[in-house]
């Protein structure tokens, strides 16, 4: 099994910053972005499409690890992240869609009226990535029976992220988070006519929020 430890390419690129290694291309393409150490920081608590792009050849099975910090930017009442895999191309400046690819996404919005798919409150959706331009919604979750744990202290703890995800079969796997072993997971397959899937890119982007995202789960 092919396996991309994302963390590990995140430290490499905070290594390259001193022009210590090569590492695969990334852009900081919208939103303000920078390392502390090796943790990896969006500044822009207002930034809606803010986006970094990895080149990360992706096919077959792939499993994607790191870390994510909330720093502010959610007392307006909405924020959110998430992460564009096996993307076909990459756009290196703020975008809706990253080409072909599929966004998952964990939202919190207060008054969601601009779509009426998404539930108010925590919520979790799978977009189908179609152009840099053009997302749909492929599903939505109501994670409301978790809004419990965001309190001020669980906020101030890195949330790992862990998700498995086939090319070959269109199996996605996102594990839960509140499971101490990781043992646990929620899972969904793309849409068939887009199997075997394959990519170049990933791309790890925030909306009015402000995050870090680092080591290890």
């Amino acid at each position: 099994m092919k396996r991309l430890v994302f963390f590990l390419l995140i430290i490499g690129i905070a290594v390259s910053v001193f022009g210590q290694v090569q590492l695969p291309e990334y852009r900081f393409a919208s939103g303000s972005w920078s390392f502390v150490g090796t943790r990896l920081y969006q500044n822009d608590a207002r930034a809606p499409l803010a986006k970094v792009n990895f080149r990360v050849p992706q096919s077959g099975p792939m499993i994607y690890e790191f870390n994510a910090r909330y720093e502010s930017g959610a007392e307006d009442g909405h924020g959110g992240f998430g992460i564009h895999l096996f993307a076909d191309s990459a756009y290196n400046a703020a975008s809706w869609g990253v080409g072909k690819s599929y966004l998952l996404w964990l939202n919190y919005d207060e008054n969601p009226i601009r779509n009426s798919g998404i539930p108010g409150g925590l919520s979790a959706q799978v977009y189908r990535s179609n152009t840099n331009s053009s997302m749909t919604l492929a599903d939505s979750i109501d994670l409301n029976e978790f809004i419990y744990l965001l309190t001020n202290e669980n906020l101030s703890r890195p949330v790992p992220v862990k998700i498995w995800m086939d090319g070959s079969t269109g199996e996605v796997r996102v594990y839960d988070p509140t499971d101490p072993d990781l043992a646990y997971y929620f899972y969904f397959y793309i849409d068939p006519k887009d199997v075997p899937i394959r990519g170049d890119w990933v791309a790890l982007r925030t909306n009015g929020i402000k995050l870090s995202f680092g080591l290890g789960l």
